[in-house]
């Protein structure tokens, strides 16, 4: 048991063939675990206006029921979906996809608390590592291994200086551990022959250390081989606000920047925020005119050396792993190597549906795009 995946004879999409256009314009080619979906599907796709949700049926040829490229609505008119890059059936409605970028955006786990002798506050939280099938695009399931059974996993929230105990265990097929970015005795660092080291399947960990330095920070597994331990999913972010706190946001949301190497090779096939290649473009983030909006940065991209942020029509302040109450520029692009994070702060003058996406066009044509709609104030 090496822990490497393995698509074991699978045939699944191809960065060439998705870069030539099943993402943008075209039916995803028949796949293994693809299967016909209930055409009584209801789908989720508010704020797009043209498909009834569901993934186009699509024949061993690649063509559509409805025509290649050109699946039918509910109301049975052929939907035009030229309008921006995307899949032909849109993206997979979170319910079906058993993940929902909306919902990750706001939902910040301050674990369970409690009061040490000390004063301090003690979080605890509990984490299990779960492998777990997510469909990624229509048609396409992806063999994910998660935390709690999410990609991202839990973003976990403390106040500089708490105490923190996170019990793991691994309930997955494949040894696995959990790594925090932060300030740590060695025992706790989530390594392989350190402490605990690789926690086995059905073996578990409490991993104990105090909430420093205030950042945006991650956690994953760092088993190895770690590519590919953590592309399959095992990550998540790490908030750590200061003591002293920062000025409140209006709108506060993490964004988790990862891909998907669906055909076992070197490289992503397919790229998101949050999870969910093209979510946003269907589900745009809802925000208000000139509130105060903070994002938590995380880029966690396996294969790819440099991921990216850009926003339309505004700039933003930066502050690099969020260690300074200070921004260090301001930008409407900024880069992220892998593991490294950051905050945006920005702020919409004008009402609107402003893009974000990576600055890296092929990123962005394979999923990692959408929209912030700006409603007025």
């Amino acid at each position: 048991m090496d822990g490497t995946p393995k698509t074991e004879g699978k045939t699944m999409p191809t960065r060439r063939a998705m870069l030539s256009g099943a993402a943008a314009f075209a039916t995803v080619p028949a796949l293994a675990g693809w299967a016909p979906l209930d055409s009584k599907d209801p789908g989720q796709h508010a704020g797009h206006g043209t498909m009834s949700g569901q993934a186009a049926k699509t024949s061993t040829d690649g063509s559509s029921a409805a025509g290649a490229g050109s699946p039918r609505t509910d109301a049975g008119h052929v939907a035009n979906h030229a309008g921006h890059a995307g899949f032909a059936g849109g993206s997979v409605p979170p319910d079906r996809a058993g993940i929902d970028p909306t919902a990750v955006l706001h939902d910040f786990d301050r674990g369970k608390t409690s009061t040490l002798p000390d004063g301090r506050t003690l979080r605890e939280w509990d984490i299990v590592a779960v492998d777990k099938d997510f469909e990624i695009a229509p048609g396409v399931t992806f063999p994910g291994w998660s935390y709690n059974g999410r990609i991202p996993g839990p973003t976990l929230w403390a106040q500089e200086g708490d105490a923190l105990r996170i019990h793991f265990t691994n309930a997955g097929a494949h040894p696995h551990t959990i790594h925090f970015h932060g300030i740590h005795r060695a025992e706790m660092d989530g390594t392989p022959g350190i402490g605990a080291g690789s926690i086995a399947p059905g073996q578990s960990f409490t991993y104990e250390f105090d909430a420093t330095p205030f950042g945006t920070h991650l956690y994953h597994c760092h088993q190895s081989p770690l590519a590919p331990h953590i592309a399959k999913g095992l990550y998540g972010g790490f908030i750590i606000e200061p003591k002293e706190g920062r000025l409140k946001a209006d709108n506060e949301m993490v964004m988790v920047m990862n891909g998907y190497n669906t055909d076992g090779g070197d490289d992503n096939e397919f790229y998101s925020v949050n999870g969910l290649p093209f979510h946003f473009m269907d589900f745009p983030v809802q925000v208000k005119q000139n509130e105060l909006v903070r994002i938590h940065l995380i880029n966690v991209l396996e294969y790819d050396p440099i991921n990216s942020f850009h926003v339309h029509g505004n700039f933003f302040h930066y502050y690099p792993t969020g260690t300074l109450l200070t921004p260090s520029e301001f930008t409407d692009t900024i880069s992220q190597v892998q593991g490294q994070r950051g905050i945006v702060e920005l702020r919409f003058p004008y009402p609107g549906k402003y893009m974000f996406h990576a600055h890296k066009t092929e990123f962005a044509e394979l999923g990692w795009m959408g929209f912030f709609e700006v409603s007025p104030s």
